[in-house]
């Protein structure tokens, strides 16, 4: 059984976060390969939900909130092994949880569009996204 828990990002390992981006699928639309703006992803996040089996992490949810209104949850990712067992589910959850009053917001995977209204999410079709400056 897998065990949910606030973490500090800045004192996760970041290499282990890397091999769980890729053994999810979600490295292939996040800059894992860049160390720097990865790490820095990781680090800047001021709430992340890891899940682990004994001690190896098996699934991650990394956000950005004001604790009122919204956060807004970037990533969301589950080693490909253990998923459709609730985890992803249980991340969203100790999110939802960690600041109750505040809505979750995100953009979802193209592959996991279908996922999200399964668990109580709905669509909204006004989001615009503006690309960064640089990668």
């Amino acid at each position: 059984m897998w065990k949910c828990e606030i973490v500090d990002g800045s004192a996760l390992d970041v290499a282990e976060v890397s091999a769980l981006y890729r053994a999810s699928t979600l490295a292939e639309r996040r800059p894992v390969d860049d160390a720097a703006r990865f790490a820095d992803m990781v680090r800047n996040a001021n709430l992340v939900v890891v899940a682990r089996i004994d001690d190896r992490m098996v699934g991650i949810s990394r956000s950005v909130t004001d604790g009122a209104y919204v956060t807004y949850l970037s990533d969301i990712a589950v080693d490909v092994e253990f998923q459709r067992q609730g985890i992803g589910r249980d991340l969203i959850e100790a999110t939802r949880q960690a600041h109750p009053r505040a809505k979750i917001v995100l953009l979802s995977a193209p592959a996991a569009v279908d996922y999200y209204p399964h668990i109580g999410f709905t669509k909204h079709n006004s989001a615009w996204v503006l690309d960064a400056l640089t990668p």
